[in-house]
């Protein structure tokens, strides 16, 4: 057998510890872009050119270019105005990076909602803005989770990529170890174990979500 399974039994429960440290940047990456999607979204449809044309800009700029090169931007990029850390350069590269996809989904389940409810919530006395927070965007929430479920798995591997600046989390302690100890493929198998489970758990999660909301909009 070209590797060792007892050296994966050995490793994988403690890998355990950066398994956490990697869904804590994940989550904290996660917030941001939501905060970010959202703020975006929003600008992105507003009929002021001054809101919408940053907006478009941003969202254009991040999608056209790689998540490690935004990385390397934040961290060193910047180093010379200010010295962000690494742990929070990835966080806010992360969010950066999922804002701008956040910021399509929630625009496309906000344009899927039938104009006439804004309408209608205007014809009753809401202004534009209440009609928003209380008609359109709860109903554009639900319609946004099952290609945000996709989006979060995307967000929690491309963890993978804050090892390059040397950020605590799963691969880059993977990587430590393994070439310290030459176990290499014995450690990334650990990894892709923990990153499987990881993403198992969310994606059953985001579904146990997206068929929760379902039975509510029926019983409406």
């Amino acid at each position: 057998m070209p590797w060792d399974l007892s050296l994966i039994l050995e490793y994988f429960p403690r890998f355990y510890s950066f398994a956490l440290l990697t869904l804590q940047l994940t989550v904290m990456g996660i917030l941001v872009g939501l905060i970010l999607g959202l703020i975006f979204a929003l600008l992105r449809i507003s009929k002021f050119q001054g809101f919408s044309l940053p907006a478009k800009a941003y969202i254009w700029f991040v999608r056209g270019t790689p998540l490690l090169l935004q990385l390397w931007l934040i961290y060193y990029g910047l180093a010379d105005i200010i010295n962000i850390p690494r742990g929070p350069a990835a966080i806010l590269a992360l969010g950066i990076h999922n804002g701008a996809y956040i910021a399509e989904i929630f625009r496309g389940a906000i344009l899927s909602i039938d104009r006439g409810q804004r309408e209608a919530a205007l014809s009753l006395g809401m202004t534009s803005w209440q009609a928003m927070k209380r008609i359109i965007l709860p109903q554009a929430f639900k319609r946004s989770i099952p290609p945000l479920g996709n989006q979060f798995i995307i967000a929690l591997k491309d963890t993978s990529l804050a090892s390059t600046i040397g950020a605590t989390e799963l691969m880059m302690r993977t990587r430590q170890i393994g070439s310290s100890n030459f176990i290499m493929f014995e450690l990334l198998m650990v990894a892709a174990i923990y990153y499987l489970i990881m993403t198992s758990i969310l994606t059953f999660a985001v579904g146990k979500l997206e068929a929760r909301l379902s039975i509510s909009d029926h019983r409406v």
